[in-house]
């Protein structure tokens, strides 16, 4: 006899999924006002955190109360502390900050496809937004992208980094560089390598900025214009390719890549990251996630398989791509020309 109970239905889940976005308000909130900072900086009571941001003290007790639920904060005896997830990532005296990602991920456009247009989106099979949505030309999300996302992109970087040759005249060419880390850091590893950095040109102001902080400004130079027109030159040892092609139909990426291999000299490598689901594409979840952002932002993009990616890659003459899983659940694919 089975005396396995039956599975009960729960509709938690449901409730909990529906009301997400506040949970995202709240976060925001709690990083607009500086509250893991100045909880960093010693000030752990509602009253007090409240009188230096200027915000009611019935508020920052809501505030961090539910900060404290979702498990960013902690409290004791009415005094709040930071995880450790805010204390490394979200006070803004942390070198690993990460705070600015609202400026880019809850930007008013990106937020108001997802919370009112889905249901449309969904519909269409693409963005509401006009032309080609975040990639129409010189879109000024991607100004905000360069300025904030290159904290979350520095464990990719450097898994990047770790799949060029660290010693030896390196000729790298980075597309759609945005904010520039993943160049930049080659450039850090290999003191021999110089990096040509493809993008809009206020995009490319940003990387440059970053360029000459990390002290390698002398090696970096740019090409800027739409990475689909620009002649990039050629003789290329490396070309990097990272977070780009999910914006576009498999046929533009077909076409990319040929001019991407028409790029590199014999041997040389293109270098890909992007979040690339199971074949089931439901696995693992953050990839699996990604394609619905896609939907709601472009007009022709997706969360491509490795097998999607690479048919994409043999067709335009890449007939080794090796994929690699990072800890971060994005994937790195290596073609060799």
């Amino acid at each position: 006899m089975n005396t396995t109970p039956l599975a009960r239905p729960n509709p938690g889940i449901i409730f909990d999924t529906l009301r997400a976005f506040q949970q995202t308000s709240v976060l925001v909130a709690g990083i607009d006002l500086g509250v893991f900072t100045l909880i960093a900086e010693g000030v752990t009571d509602a009253a007090g955190i409240a009188a230096k941001c200027g915000a009611s003290e019935k508020g920052i007790r809501i505030l961090c109360d539910n900060l404290v639920v979702s498990e960013f904060l902690t409290k004791a005896n009415g005094h709040y502390g930071n995880s450790l997830n805010a204390s490394v990532f979200l006070d803004r005296h942390s070198p690993a900050y990460m705070g600015g990602l609202t400026e880019f991920l809850c930007t008013p456009e990106l937020m108001q496809e997802m919370m009112q247009n889905f249901t449309a989106n969904v519909r269409k099979g693409g963005t509401l937004m006009p032309g080609e949505g975040t990639v129409t030309p010189e879109n000024p999300v991607w100004v905000k992208f360069a300025r904030c996302m290159a904290p979350l992109m520095r464990p990719a970087a450097e898994d990047i980094a770790a799949h060029v040759p660290p010693v030896g005249p390196l000729k790298v060419l980075d597309i759609a560089a945005g904010h520039g880390l993943f160049g930049i850091t080659i450039a850090q590893h290999n003191p021999e390598a110089t990096i040509v950095a493809v993008d809009w040109p206020k995009v490319l102001e940003v990387a440059s900025e970053h360029a000459l902080e990390a002290g390698v400004q002398s090696r970096y130079s740019t090409i800027p214009g739409d990475a689909f027109t620009v002649d990039f030159g050629s003789g290329y040892d490396v070309v990097l390719i990272t977070n780009f092609l999910h914006h576009f139909s498999p046929e533009v990426n077909t076409e990319f890549l040929k001019k991407v291999h028409a790029a590199l000299k014999p041997g040389g490598q293109a270098i890909t990251l992007e979040a690339v689901p199971n074949e089931d594409r439901v696995s693992p979840p953050s990839p699996a996630r990604f394609s619905a952002v896609m939907l709601s932002s472009t007009a022709h993009g997706d969360a491509y398989t490795f097998a999607e990616l690479d048919a994409m890659m043999r067709e335009a003459g890449f007939p080794v791509n090796v994929i690699h899983l990072l800890e971060t659940q994005q994937s790195i694919i290596v073609s060799t020309r």
